[in-house]
């Protein structure tokens, strides 16, 4: 396996390198330029060829492309044109809210769409069939703008003052704060530098902060932010989970070791979980896994609903303003992510069926 996980980080290489090809000479291609889209009316002739000077933009594309790999492969992501901030340092802040809304929505999909693909699939043709199947359509179709919209009118206005009202924005209520573990535990800590950074990007998930360090307040304030957003960004997701499920589980319910094993009086319970949903599980998590995709591209527009300063606000400005670093960088950070969970997806398989070898 080790191998195996070797030669995968190995190839992902020229993937991301493939990756960040792309997306640097798409940016540069978008009508418009940084300077005109930061200066506007003040964007004369002269003042756009001072500023593409320093910024670097006034080099051939290739040249610019080259001097870009020689920075990553240094550890830098260059620096923000809009912020005049090390993209870095913008990732450590944005992509933690991303990945927690991502993990949680993800999770939530998962937790209501496997048990809805069983029954469905246990109960075959019936009313509760036809019903999961059609949650499972009508929640393919509905677009997450819109999902958005509807469920803060409902949580947040339609059930005011109510046990299940739940805030419709942010990440933490007004007057609530996140204190990060290091300065709980009393670490001295210099952000500047790539350790801080790491330190910075964990204390940034709240629920992970809140958690490793008894801030049950911030915890539970936190969660109640997450919910209608993880419910907005995981309804696509959780409806192909549940159809996949229960066509996987379909497919095994009829092989010939599932009968043997209700032949000799095991109860349904561990036939379905033991023998039969473990079997069925290899493309369900395949599903799983390419969902992230679908996550990170659906939080640019909940994030923009929710006010959530994560990665899809930040790249949404960022391509408004032609902030091409922040493109870059963040787009290559979200491709690093979207390879590591495909790999350990990949990895699970051996778990689930034994029979797999790498």
């Amino acid at each position: 396996m080790l191998r195996y996980t070797l030669r995968r980080l190995i190839v992902a290489v020229p993937v991301l390198f493939g990756v960040l090809l792309v997306t640097f000479v798409l940016v540069r291609l978008i009508p418009g330029d940084p300077c005109t889209a930061q200066l506007g009316e003040k964007a004369t002739e002269a003042i756009c060829a001072r500023f593409n000077a320093e910024k670097g933009l006034d080099k051939p594309i290739p040249v610019q492309f080259g001097i870009y790999i020689r920075d990553v492969l240094q550890g830098d992501l260059g620096t923000s044109i809009r912020f005049n901030r090390p993209v870095t340092q913008l990732i450590a802040e944005r992509l933690p809210v991303t990945l927690e809304l991502g993990f949680f929505a993800l999770l939530l999909a998962c937790i209501v769409g496997v048990p809805l693909g069983i029954i469905a699939a246990l109960r075959r043709n019936s009313a509760i069939d036809v019903a999961t199947m059609v949650i499972s359509n009508v929640g393919v179709s509905m677009p997450v703008f819109w999902l958005g919209l509807m469920l803060a009118y409902m949580f947040a206005l339609l059930l005011k003052d109510t046990p299940f009202q739940l805030p419709p924005s942010g990440r933490l209520t007004a007057g609530v704060t996140s204190v990060p573990f290091y300065v709980v535990w009393g670490w001295e800590v210099d952000l500047k530098s790539g350790f801080g950074q790491v330190l910075q990007f964990f204390a940034n998930m709240y629920l992970f902060n809140s958690l490793i360090t008894f801030q049950w307040e911030v915890f539970r304030d936190a969660l109640r932010h997450l919910i209608l957003p993880a419910m907005a960004l995981g309804t696509i997701p959780m409806a192909i989970i549940a159809r996949m499920t229960r066509s996987s589980m379909l497919e095994v319910l009829g092989r010939d070791y599932v009968r043997t094993a209700r032949a000799k009086g095991l109860a349904d319970v561990v036939v379905t979980i033991r023998h039969a949903l473990r079997n069925a599980l290899l493309p369900v998590v395949t599903i799983i896994g390419l969902q992230l995709g679908t996550i990170f591209s659906g939080a640019v527009l909940t994030e923009t609903i929710f006010n959530l300063a994560g990665v899809g606000r930040i790249l949404y400005d960022a391509i408004s303003t032609r902030d091409y670093p922040i493109i870059q960088g963040f787009t290559l950070a979200i491709a690093f992510s979207y390879v590591m969970i495909n790999l350990l997806v990949d990895l699970s398989y051996g778990f689930l069926d034994p029979r797999i070898r790498y």
